[in-house]
């Protein structure tokens, strides 16, 4: 009887017949994403790669494995944790069983704003670095989504709409957050969504433009409320002990690359919102920003979402609120 290899073992296996060439294995790395390669988040993590590829003329080579192509989005984090890749990238926000810090980018109304993002961003970092150093993780670089809105196939006027819908929430709040407002929440990553939509599983979807876009929306739903929830981030982390292992050039290299990749990718998702915008309406799809009772409404749940959190994440969560609010203030 035959059987089939994953990606993974393959990968695994590979590594073990190289391991005489230690010196060279040292030097290779690589990267997992769950993301398809249309995605801005895979283009700008490519950069970075060929970035580090060529400040240390070659001898630290990344290799990129997106679209969940090696790793399932579930299991990077554990592997790159185990040291079976290198590097990955994720959803922060799939990380919050783990602690109620990594929700902070999705509680509705907190930041409004790329800069507000930004800000929150900084406020947040130190906490998220120090929780990922307790796991042998240390974090390169994050990027933010575009602000996420809400995608039916019929006008959204009223909260009372979402009662029995099925809406693909791909994050703990917003399974809360949709719950809140009476719908059925169904996690799908996002490369499943034009199958979770032919199928029945789900009759609308919270997420940005930028998605819209990459999976084609317009094929099965017509509007776009346009509620600036809130801008969720990907992380790009690596494994502790393979960049100690790094000399100090690599080192560098990689750290250069890092935070070319963070600027470019802050401005990269503010282009693709712009973009995502121009596809969506140009393939029929309506957007429209929430009024009246709705407005109320979904400020109403996500209040709610905000409170709960607090209470959650205790006084390490004011803390960090206290501080995101200082750095919203202008600067004298």
């Amino acid at each position: 009887m035959r059987h089939s290899l994953s990606p993974l073992a393959i990968l695994l296996a590979a590594g073990a017949l190289s391991a005489t060439t230690s010196a060279l294995a040292a030097d290779q790395w690589n990267l997992a994403t769950p993301y398809g390669d249309a995605s801005f988040h895979t283009q700008n993590t490519k950069q970075f790669a060929e970035d580090v590829r060529k400040a240390t003329d070659g001898e630290l080579d990344i290799t990129m494995h997106s679209g969940g192509s090696l790793i399932s989005h579930a299991e990077i984090k554990p592997s790159v944790r185990r040291g079976t890749v290198q590097a990955g990238e994720i959803f922060l926000s799939t990380l919050s069983n783990e602690s109620p810090i990594y929700e902070v980018d999705t509680l509705p109304g907190l930041a409004n704003s790329y800069d507000d993002a930004y800000a929150l961003w900084q406020a947040s970092k130190p906490i998220i670095t120090k929780l990922f150093a307790e796991q042998g993780l240390m974090p390169l670089y994050a990027v933010p989504w575009p602000s996420q809105g809400i995608y039916t196939d019929f006008k959204l006027t009223d909260a009372d709409q979402f009662q029995g819908l099925r809406v693909r929430a791909p994050n703990i709040n917003t399974q809360r957050f949709v719950k809140n407002l009476g719908g059925i929440p169904t996690e799908t990553e996002e490369a499943d969504i034009p199958t979770a939509f032919s199928t029945g599983r789900v009759d609308a979807m919270i997420t940005s433009v930028s998605t819209g876009k990459s999976m084609a929306a317009w094929d099965y739903v017509s509007n776009f409320s346009d509620a600036n929830l809130w801008f969720p981030k990907n992380i790009v982390f690596v494994n502790k002990r393979a960049f100690d292992r790094l000399d100090d050039t690599e080192q560098k290299a990689v750290l250069d690359a890092a935070k070319q990749a963070e600027r470019r990718g802050w401005q990269m998702s503010r282009d693709d919102r712009a973009e995502s915008v121009k596809a969506l309406e140009a393939h029929g799809i309506t957007i429209s920003k929430p009024q009246g009772d709705l407005k109320k409404q979904l400020q109403a749940a996500g209040d709610k979402l905000f409170k709960s959190w607090q209470e959650r994440a205790g006084e390490q969560a004011k803390q960090l609120v206290a501080d995101y609010r200082q750095r919203q203030q202008p600067s004298e």
